[in-house]
């Protein structure tokens, strides 16, 4: 029951209980529920912008795991470049040196793709750079495996061709430390014992007892 309101009467210095009009009544009435309404209003704004519902939660849980499985896929990828330059230095440096097969040029392994836009599909998404820089990154490995996987096919066709020559190159001491008197001679620049020219000696010299063993 609402309060009883009083209005002192000056004539009759008495207090006249106040009668409010049906108008007066409604009015009061639409105060109360827009000013309920308002802050309803606010209550809802205010969880709206701080309070996640159920289906933001789950979408951000999504987006975590995304980002997290991005992560790993850029760690792992890492990995693989590093192992990829290690093999790619080896090749050229060793594999195609001992067939005397020209290096191939870092140009060659590290060319790109030319022509339209690969991951145009990729754009506009929330998270489109992040996956074009991961997708740039597969397209560029998988190029440079494809590059060394020919280099490899051609140096198989080399060692086919090459047996002989593989088991002509020394690969061990030619006689054992216990029989070995010194080195005579190494490999590289010096005076010809009769012409007394500087030439290059294209071996290592090895002396030992007549009669020692040679592998």
């Amino acid at each position: 029951m609402g309060r009883t309101k009083y209005k002192f009467n000056r004539k009759s210095l008495t207090y006249d209980e106040v009668e409010l009009s049906a108008g007066k009544k409604a009015l009061r009435v639409l105060g109360y529920l827009a000013t309920a309404m308002v802050f309803a209003a606010l209550i809802l704004l205010v969880a709206y912008n701080t309070i996640d519902s159920p289906k933001e939660k789950i979408l951000k849980r999504e987006l975590e795991q995304v980002k997290l499985n991005n992560q790993l896929a850029d760690e792992r990828l890492d990995q693989m470049a590093r192992v990829l330059t290690d093999i790619q230095e080896r090749d050229n440096n060793i594999y195609r040196t001992i067939f005397e097969a020209e290096p191939i040029p870092e140009q060659v392994r590290l060319s790109g793709f030319g022509g339209v836009n690969r991951y145009k599909y990729l754009q506009g998404f929330d998270n489109g750079d992040m996956m074009i820089s991961t997708n740039k990154r597969l397209d560029r490995i998988s190029k440079q495996l494809y590059v060394q996987s020919k280099s490899f096919d051609e140096l198989a066709d080399l060692v086919k061709n090459k047996e002989k020559m593989l088991a002509a190159i020394p690969a061990i001491q030619p006689v054992a430390n216990k029989n070995l008197k010194r080195m005579a001679s190494g490999f590289g620049f010096r005076i010809h014992p009769i012409y007394k020219t500087r030439i290059f000696h294209e071996g290592m010299d090895f002396t030992a007892k007549t009669g020692t063993d040679i592998y």
